[in-house]
């Protein structure tokens, strides 16, 4: 295949940045941190973007950190990667300090999004640039940990969960009209590089609290309200909700239970847990989350507990979207070196991620990469070939950038034009309200 002189020099480019690229990658692998604190992560990519002379902007809901190359241009396009990692402490590189391992290949995509800077910077390449680039390290795309969340928001210092919604709901999207993300693979492949976005589920989380009566449990069981009882029959209750839900919605609901009693000769008196309910459709998540929540409300009712739902937004479904034509550019260049394939639109992963909201507001360019043996948050997560794991993904999202931006910015403005704007950011930002006006607890007795 053809490849112009300025895919060779970003080629070239990557090649000879090879060792600090898997250093850095290697760093960040031993170092996970979880979302909204990943200080020593931002900090580090941080210092990296202003080695390279780009306007920095840091603290962006509270870890994100955004480099930009140039503001000449009309159109900008900005490379994404995630700065923490997921609660995994059986993974053999997780951070001992607090658990959190890069089983989710974060730390790849932020080598992709460095590598992809450092190719970008270089002045002759820029010089070939028609737009303007960004290179943006955004936090908390794992939903978890909602008990720090929650006391960042009682704080006023974040409103939702995950970091791209209040990166979007703060503005930090506003100057940007496409992305580019990465992702290792999460569905089958065969392939090196698959390119393009799968749709995706999105999700609404819970919290649930059951709060019921203690007593002694064996002299006096009759005068406590069992809340242990109570959440035993709204989880069966939510069981058969379940042939209520369409094959074709890819309905997913998983609770866990957080909190089951505190002594066992104690009547339960409160029981917490947390949900997810998961939907390939925004309105097919919704009615899940509403059935889920009237079989909870079911298991108070019968024993008289108390019950408390909160709901908390998560994220937006991906949409469907044609393979951009940078992308298949970016394919074609690497395709000496990797099997390079394209998605298939049939093929929906039932999991979630917040790249999601933004493909209701933008066009987002995506594709993932191999490189590793394992499961994706699972212990036996492991990386099996570094050029792949690392260096394959920062060649695509660099060339992926350059064929976006080139030639006054073509491949960006076609993405845009073709683009059907599903929610204008005010309809987002209210979808996203929407749960904290409609929260309500409910008092059964």
């Amino acid at each position: 295949m053809k490849v112009d002189k300025t895919e060779q020099l970003i080629l070239k480019i990557v090649e000879q940045n090879k060792g600090q690229l898997i250093s850095f990658a290697r760093d960040l692998y031993l170092h996970g941190e979880p979302g909204y604190r990943e200080f020593r992560t931002a900090a580090k990519v941080a210092g990296l973007f202003r080695e390279l002379g780009l306007e920095t902007e840091e603290g962006l809901a509270v870890t994100g950190v955004k480099g930009r190359l140039s503001r000449e241009h009309d159109v900008t396009v900005a490379a994404i990667g995630e700065l923490d990692g997921i609660k995994c402490p059986a993974q053999s590189h997780a951070n001992p300090e607090n658990g959190i391992s890069h089983a989710c290949g974060h730390h790849i995509q932020l080598t992709a999004m460095m590598g992809a800077a450092i190719a970008l910077s270089h002045p002759e390449v820029k010089a070939a640039l028609g737009g303007n680039a960004v290179f943006f390290a955004v936090p908390s795309e794992e939903f978890s940990d909602l008990d720090y969340k929650d006391s960042l928001m009682r704080q006023g210092k974040i409103r939702y969960g995950g970091g791209k919604a209040e990166l979007i709901r703060i503005g930090a999207f506003d100057d940007i009209n496409v992305c580019v993300n990465h992702h290792l693979h999460m569905v089958d492949t065969h392939h090196d590089v698959l390119l393009g976005n799968n749709t995706t589920n999105g999700f609404v989380c819970k919290v649930v609290k059951y709060t019921g009566k203690a007593s002694h449990a064996a002299i006096a069981p009759e005068k406590g309200i069992n809340a242990l009882n109570a959440a035993s029959i709204g989880l069966s209750a939510l069981a058969f909700q379940r042939e209520t839900f369409r094959d074709e919605d890819h309905v997913r609901v998983h609770p866990i239970m957080t909190r089951g009693g505190d002594m066992v000769n104690v009547i339960p008196q409160q029981v917490e847990l947390e949900a997810q309910v998961r939907a390939k459709t925004m309105s097919a998540m919704l009615d899940a989350s509403h059935k889920t929540n009237r079989a909870f409300e079911a298991g108070a009712h019968a024993i008289g507990a108390k019950l408390t739902i909160v709901d908390y937004p998560g994220y937006l479904p991906v949409l469907e979207a044609p393979v951009a034509s940078a992308l298949m550019e970016a394919g074609r260049a690497v395709s000496h070196e990797a099997s390079v394939g394209l998605i298939d639109p049939q093929v929906h992963n039932s999991a979630s991620t917040d790249v999601g909201d933004l493909t209701h507001l933008m066009p987002v360019a995506g594709f993932t990469t191999g490189g590793f043996s394992g499961s994706l948050h699972s212990a036996d997560f492991e990386i099996v070939d570094e050029e792949k794991a690392y260096l394959l993904p920062v060649k695509v999202m660099a060339l992926t950038m350059y064929h976006l931006l080139k030639d006054g910015a073509k491949g960006a403005l076609e993405l845009m034009d073709h683009f059907p704007q599903h929610l204008s950011k005010q309809e987002y930002l209210e979808y996203m309200e929407g749960f904290y006006q409609n929260r309500k607890s409910e008092g059964n007795g």
